[in-house]
């Protein structure tokens, strides 16, 4: 009995330990990353945005969103970069024609 206190101490303990170790290695990637950016990179942001680097300063970042309109950013929200990985066919993924029609549904299923 003197020993089930303790040990349900460290059961508690354990896990909230690794998955602040967890948590700190990501906040470790991420600010490493945002370290790392460069002009011309294609990122996201926490808000799902995708645009393309065109300028760069200590805590902000100028993405542009579509062509001519650019959008200043914290450097704290791009969460990835892109890197333009070849599709099945050679096709870029932003050039991919997507069929509007879903598959096994015909012109009849939508009167």
């Amino acid at each position: 009995m003197d020993l089930l206190f303790p040990l349900l101490i460290l059961l508690l303990l354990v896990p909230m330990f690794l998955g602040i170790r967890r948590q700190k290695k990501e906040m470790a990637k991420t600010a490493e990353l945002q370290d790392a950016l460069q002009i011309g990179d294609r990122v996201v942001t926490t808000a799902g945005l995708y645009g393309t680097v065109r300028s760069l300063a200590d805590t902000t970042v100028e993405l542009e969103i579509a062509p001519g309109v650019v959008s200043t950013w914290s450097r704290m929200v791009v969460r990835e970069r892109i890197t333009d990985e070849p599709t099945p066919g050679g096709i870029p993924a932003d050039e991919m024609i997507v069929d509007e029609q879903a598959p096994g549904r015909s012109d009849r299923d939508t009167n």
